[in-house]
């Protein structure tokens, strides 16, 4: 058991992303089957295209964004729960003028990222 403030969480870049940052507040080698993150995306960041091994439940904290999940795009805003399936493309957009953050939670399973070219659809 573990019990830390947020705050106390190294925030670091995500690599694929545009101005946007991840905190790991429960690993996988805390939590025996699922880990927690929070994402925040400043005003314009986001991420690009891509897939997951892993399927993503999320809980939107603050701000608003552009999601697109498979070939379905919503704007999601602070309260909204965002489920997306393994395998599944998806994207990130801020569109408004404060940070969008979000908590994600995901299994404990190896997980690989693989961004899709816009090109290849």
């Amino acid at each position: 058991m573990s019990v830390k403030h947020a705050t106390d969480v190294e925030a670091k870049n995500v690599a694929a992303g545009k101005d946007t940052a991840i905190q790991v507040l429960i690993s996988s080698q805390e939590g025996p089957n699922f880990a927690l993150r929070k994402f925040s995306m400043r005003p314009g960041g986001g991420m690009p295209r891509h897939t997951n091994t892993v399927e993503h439940e999320q809980y939107v904290l603050c701000g608003r964004a552009k999601i697109g999940i498979g070939e379905e795009t919503y704007e999601v805003k602070q309260g909204d729960v965002v489920f997306i399936p393994e395998g599944v493309i998806h994207f990130y957009e801020n569109i408004g003028n404060e940070p969008f953050e979000f908590l994600c939670i995901i299994p404990n399973k190896e997980d690989k990222i693989t961004i899709v070219d816009e090109a290849s659809c």
